[in-house]
């Protein structure tokens, strides 16, 4: 039997996903076979190859016919995979195209380009599975608009708040991902500036005559590849791969922020939802994990390391530089992989999402009333004044701690003791359900939001 090399034994919460195939080292030695066939199409379409060689070295760029783990190995003799496939794909061309194989260009011409094709490739996916999760999550928020539940605050009881709102926060959340990753995705730009960045050597060849127009060139090769054309070359001008980092480790956030919230939420001792996907125990035959939601929480607190080194090779010196680039390689590809299984992830929870609104009802009630005493301090505000109504309450609510009794009981005394509170409806002032604010209106205008 043989094993790959990185299966994912180790990542469930990428395994199997589409993010997982588009970047595996397949997908990234096509992108840069891509990238250096649409080199020889542009320079073709500039009449500055012939376009046979355009053709030849586009037939030649399939990734079935060369070597991952030889081009791998070899890679390590120039610090980069790109420098033994350009002697590859140079061999795999009729004679008479092989001077068109990579003229011009630099490693990081190309390494850098098949970065942004394969992130292109890959957040295509991660934008549909959000826009999915959003879906669901605009479902649910409307159907639980005004299920009351407990609103929690330094994790305790604070005041009740509604599941639809809870919901609407979380798929507001996604929306920002979402667009955050689509500005990203539509800015991705083709990298093209030869040895320093100046596209010299562009202009040192002709072709029957014809000079290359370095700035024409870079526009055709951008186009050739669906990328956008960038003002300047960006080897040591990182802003693609920082916004990136950026938008990936936000929305590997939004993920969690969901996830955070239903793995407290389906806790045993509160119940108030409920994956539909449940894992098992090796241990515990009784257990239902939440793994979805396990899954995106680990993405979410590995997201920003990643990030950080991405955001640390902004310092990259000179015209090209020596460790910067090279350490993006893998925690750009890392991320990726992160935050497309999480996408995934949440996409099939939020789907499968099971919501207990008995069990709400009933977590309101576990202070025994208490949740209201900020209705019942402005209602008694209004009559006694903020500072006695303040002692009042304070006094109640230490009574009903202490007889374990509802907070209600107790200001039914408080009422005959203090006249001027006489007439208030303790029935409706201490029913949580009646104290959820604006929460049916705030989650409308959230789920206006397309």
């Amino acid at each position: 039997m043989t094993y790959e090399s990185d299966a994912g034994l180790l990542a469930p919460g990428r395994a199997g996903s589409p993010a997982e195939t588009s970047t595996d080292d397949r997908a990234v030695l096509q992108a840069m076979l891509d990238a250096e066939a649409a080199l020889t199409r542009a320079q073709s379409a500039c009449g500055l190859a012939p376009a046979e060689a355009g053709r030849a070295v586009t037939q030649a760029a399939d990734a079935d016919r060369f070597d991952v783990r030889d081009l791998a190995l070899r890679a390590r003799s120039g610090g980069n995979p790109v420098i033994p496939l350009v002697t590859d794909l140079a061999a795999a061309v009729p004679e008479e195209a092989r001077p068109y194989v990579h003229r011009g260009a630099t490693s990081q011409d190309i390494l850098d380009t098949a970065a942004m094709l394969v992130a292109s490739r890959t957040l295509a996916g991660v934008l549909d599975d959000l826009g999915r999760m959003a879906d669901e999550l605009a479902r649910h928020a409307a159907a639980h608009r005004n299920t009351p539940m407990a609103g929690r605050t330094l994790t305790q009881h604070a005041v009740p708040t509604t599941f639809g709102l809870k919901v609407a926060g979380w798929r507001a959340l996604i929306l920002d991902a979402r667009d955050r990753l689509a500005s990203v995705r539509d800015s991705l730009p083709a990298q093209l500036g030869g040895a320093a960045g100046t596209l010299a050597a562009f202009s040192a060849f002709s072709f029957e005559g014809k000079n290359v127009d370095g700035l024409a060139l870079v526009a055709a090769y951008a186009r050739e590849l669906g990328l956008v054309e960038p003002v300047l070359p960006w080897h040591t001008l990182r802003t693609p791969v920082a916004d990136l980092a950026g938008a990936l480790a936000f929305t590997a956030g939004a993920l969690g922020k969901t996830a955070a919230d239903v793995l407290t939420l389906s806790r045993t001792e509160i119940g108030e939802v409920e994956e539909g996907r449940l894992g098992g125990s090796s241990a515990m035959p009784h257990k239902a994990n939440p793994v979805r939601a396990t899954l995106i929480a680990a993405a979410a607190r590995r997201a920003p390391g990643l990030a950080a080194t991405l955001y640390g090779s902004l310092a990259a010196e000179d015209e090209r530089p020596a460790g910067a680039w090279h350490a993006e390689w893998e925690p750009l590809r890392d991320l990726l992989r992160l935050v497309g299984g999480a996408a995934r992830d949440g996409a099939e929870l939020s789907a499968g999402l099971r919501i207990v609104p008995y069990a709400m009802l009933e977590n309101l009630h576990l202070t025994d009333g208490l949740i209201v005493s900020e209705r019942l301090a402005a209602a008694f505000a209004e009559r006694i004044g903020r500072a006695r109504a303040r002692d009042v309450l304070a006094g109640a609510a230490d009574r009903a701690r202490s007889e374990t009794t509802d907070l209600s009981d107790v200001l039914f005394d408080v009422l005959d003791e203090e006249p001027e509170l006489a007439g208030l409806d303790l029935a409706e002032l201490t029913d949580p359900a009646r104290y959820t604010g604006s929460a049916g209106p705030l989650t409308d205008r959230a789920l206006d939001r397309r």
